[in-house]
């Protein structure tokens, strides 16, 4: 009988009170962090105005002032717009070549950072938390510092921006790659091992095979990040599509329509890439549980 007391149901009434005092609770905790968020930009717009000189409300309605002067002057030159479109195809293929070369390397690093930094697969799990950290660090650090770093030490071009893509790659890819390796099962691991595999054998006959499409997408979703990130990093004068698109705006008057056939350019190359690797990944997701059952 006392067993059966300490375990009686509790009452409707008790129910939806602690119910309704969570809800309350919920929201007054939404409310103080809206209100947190909402004071942080406000100082944060009165920071930037006073250090432009109280500059930045009084141009604010100038915003789009630049953009109606590209497309004017481009659509006084519409009919240069094909010529530019074919002398800035190179850089753009160059931009291309830049994010798949970085995307490549930096999965293949993910790829061997991720399974010696995942439990039940680690060569030596006592390093698991020094790999962890070590792609916490590489995901950490932006590409326009590494660019910049690697710009001052061998000077300009697409070396420094692939090679600092695909630094952070390797910690944004390894950090993913973890996390499916944790789903996979262990039990053809364990087989490899009973019959004297190494480590990389097991990695890769037991391993592998079960997580590679989600790796393939992963990756493809990479790579449309990258071709934004090497176009940024050209401004900085590591080449491509943005090294180009910094020259035409530099020039200002004169030179807008080259602007706006690189904005073009650059538009639906991104339009393309996305739309193919989106294909491309469900096709691989939907084919590999299509396959397990």
């Amino acid at each position: 009988m006392a067993d059966h007391a300490l375990h009686a149901p509790q009452p409707i009434d008790t129910i939806r009170d602690d119910y309704l005092a969570l809800i309350r609770r919920k929201r007054t905790y939404g409310a103080i962090l809206l209100a947190i968020f909402i004071a942080l930009m406000t100082s944060g717009f009165i920071i930037a105005d006073d250090r432009n000189a109280g500059g930045f409300w009084d141009g604010l309605h100038r915003i789009f002032d630049f953009p109606a002067e590209v497309i004017a002057e481009a659509a006084q030159k519409a009919d240069q717009l094909p010529a530019h479109f074919v002398t800035f195809l190179p850089a753009m293929i160059e931009t291309l070549n830049i994010a798949g070369a970085a995307t490549l390397t930096g999965a293949i690093g993910a790829v061997v950072l991720s399974l010696l930094a995942t439990r039940g697969m680690a060569k030596w799990p006592r390093l698991i938390p020094v790999f962890r950290r070590m792609m916490d660090i590489m995901r950490a650090v932006p590409e326009i510092v590494i660019a910049l770093i690697l710009i001052f030490v061998l000077g300009g071009g697409p070396v420094p921006a692939m090679i600092a893509i695909a630094f952070h790659t390797v910690g944004a890819l390894g950090k993913l790659f973890s996390e499916v390796n944790e789903n996979a099962s262990l039990k053809p691991v364990e087989g490899l091992e009973s019959v004297g595999a190494n480590w990389s054998q097991r990695m890769w006959l037991g391993v592998i095979p079960q997580v590679a499409p989600n790796y393939v997408s992963y990756a493809l979703l990479r790579f449309e990040i990258n071709i934004r990130a090497s176009a940024i990093l050209g401004f900085v004068g590591a080449g491509g599509i943005g090294y180009e698109l910094k020259n035409a705006m530099s020039w200002g008057k004169g030179r807008y329509d080259e602007a706006a056939a690189i904005f073009l350019i650059l538009f639906l190359t991104i339009i393309l890439v996305d739309q193919a690797s989106s294909a491309l990944r469900n096709h691989l997701t939907h084919g590999a549980k299509r396959g397990a059952k």
